[in-house]
């Protein structure tokens, strides 16, 4: 059975899209800095594809010029799309895996990234026996206070 060209249609965007995105879009090449910290870029991927078409009578003779009935005609369309978008970097280096997301409003990401960092400071203040006490001071008002009407 002859292919159908709808199906011709599809099998190319599909493997345009399968170019186009790969393991290595999603999680990008490796880089190594100066300091060997490696910085491995993150990425949403999102991709979308669509195909159709219609077979349709064509009026007059057959192809090869005999009465017979004629072959139909066939129109359609296919398209596809991609969408990347960077969601982070993971970067691993001295004793350290973080994630960095590019959207710098997360604020209980940024939290829980610093929060060994605070731990660690807070350590050594009381190591070091830093922390000096810390002595209140009252304020007393000779006059009572009148109420507000």
């Amino acid at each position: 059975m002859p292919e159908h060209p709808i199906e011709g249609l599809m099998k190319t965007a599909m493997e345009s899209i399968k170019e186009m995105v790969d393991v290595n879009t999603v999680v990008g090449d490796p880089v190594e800095t100066p300091d060997g910290s490696v910085i491995i870029p993150v990425s949403r991927v999102a991709c979308g594809f669509a195909a159709g078409g219609g077979e349709f009578e064509v009026g007059g003779e057959n192809k090869d010029g005999g009465g017979g009935t004629p072959t139909p005609g066939f129109g359609g369309g296919s398209g596809g799309g991609v969408s990347v978008k960077p969601i982070g970097f993971l970067v691993v280096g001295n004793g350290h895996v973080r994630m960095l997301p590019v959207d710098g409003n997360t604020v209980a990401d940024r939290l829980i990234d610093i929060a060994p960092q605070v731990i660690d400071q807070i350590q050594n203040i009381f190591k070091r026996g830093e922390m000096q006490p810390q002595t209140q001071v009252t304020y007393k008002t000779s006059t009572p206070a009148s109420p507000i009407s």
